[in-house]
């Protein structure tokens, strides 16, 4: 069969290309068109009509700047698709550009499968009514997002969560310390985003921590669609490794993690390394933000668990002082960094085993043969 399969950052790439991997094993025949990254490449050996890289905008005010770059991504994959003819559409997150898709599918008699459902319950919860028209088939990550649709009389299928696939087939390096040329000083880990906007406000208030504790290194996380230039202009003369595509080998060997919300908080809480979550934006698209978001917390371990787990910092309260405050806790105070490894052993209980993608491509397999 024919997939088309639609990711437009990073972690719905690394989501993508293990779905790929799962439906060659249930599909023999099976055959890719991807909207994607690099992982998504290497995974269906296609070349991604559009690199994530062209488009992740995130924020009200940067996707109004970017109106003509969206509008002309979404031209070109609705023609793509019109050549291609899939027998399903696979769309991944990514709810602004995806559920567009979905339409465009929907009226041309494609199936519309959706991975990894979009955040409608954090805010614009009404979208719920249009995916019903036009998705087919939903299959959800996380535990509470099946009450919500049961809520609208929507059925849906969770999965399990894709990240303890990715972090459990992961092969971790014994030599990571040596291979980049690390101390065996203690590790802080810093994991700034991967969007430009994400990173040009928060990893200067990151970097700061150097002269705050300068018995640990400081080691930055850096993103695939940056280069190390880009990063050693917040850094300067500072002492600070960057390292690509070696995250969780950098989380296995820190000692606390300062994690830019999003997935990579759900990957550190996996991981159990005690974070801080942080979070920094234009402060209009923030205001905005906060006027429309219906949950209590910005991180997904703290939404899974539906309590505190983790320190959030956000906005205002994302200054260097005060995340220097909360990674001192997690080092010198050791009820602190207990508390935080038991919060983690909830998240555990909450997300089950692995298997996500091989449950998915099944689920899909059969759904496509019905």
């Amino acid at each position: 069969m024919k997939y088309y399969i639609v990711a437009g950052e990073t972690s719905g790439d690394l989501h993508g290309a293990n779905l790929i991997k799962a439906l060659k094993i249930e599909d023999q025949q099976a055959d890719f068109r991807i909207v994607g990254g690099n992982q998504m490449q290497e995974a269906s050996g296609q070349t991604p009509l559009i690199h994530t890289s062209q488009m992740a905008f995130m924020g009200f005010v940067e996707v109004l700047k970017n109106l003509k770059t969206i509008s002309r991504n979404l031209k070109s994959v609705k023609e793509d698709i019109l050549k291609y003819r899939p027998d399903t559409i696979i769309l991944i997150d990514f709810p602004g550009f995806n559920l567009k898709i979905a339409s465009f599918a929907k009226q041309q008699g494609i199936k519309v499968c959706y991975y990894i459902s979009p955040k409608i319950w954090a805010w614009n919860q009404s979208r719920v009514h249009k995916i019903k028209k036009v998705v087919d088939h939903m299959f959800c990550i996380l535990p509470f997002e099946v009450d919500f649709y049961k809520r609208f009389g929507m059925k849906v299928d969770y999965v399990g969560n894709p990240l303890l696939d990715a972090i459990s087939d992961y092969r971790f390096n014994p030599n990571f310390r040596q291979d980049n040329n690390l101390s065996e000083e203690p590790i802080i880990a810093l994991l700034p985003g991967s969007r430009k906007m994400e990173i040009d406000e928060i990893l200067p208030e990151m970097v700061e921590l150097s002269f705050s504790f300068p018995k640990h290194q400081l080691v930055i996380a850096g993103a695939p669609n940056f280069d190390k230039a880009y990063y050693e202009k917040y850094i300067g003369n500072l002492d600070i490794p960057i390292v690509f595509d070696q995250t969780y080998d950098l989380l296995r060997n820190a000692e606390v993690a300062v994690v830019t919300s999003g997935t990579a908080t759900l990957e550190t809480g996996i991981l159990k390394v005690p974070q801080v979550v942080v979070y920094k934006a234009n402060p209009i698209s923030v205001w905005i933000a906060r006027k429309l978001i219906k949950v209590k917390f910005i991180s997904l371990v703290n939404l899974i668990n539906d309590y505190l787990s983790v320190i959030e910092l956000i906005q205002e309260n994302c200054t260097t002082s005060d995340i220097k405050e909360e990674v001192g806790k997690i080092i010198m105070d050791a009820e602190h960094r207990a508390s935080i490894m038991e919060n983690y052993d909830v998240l555990a209980e909450k997300l089950g085993e692995p298997g996500a993608s091989s449950r998915t491509a099944k689920l899909i397999v059969r759904y496509l043969q019905e």
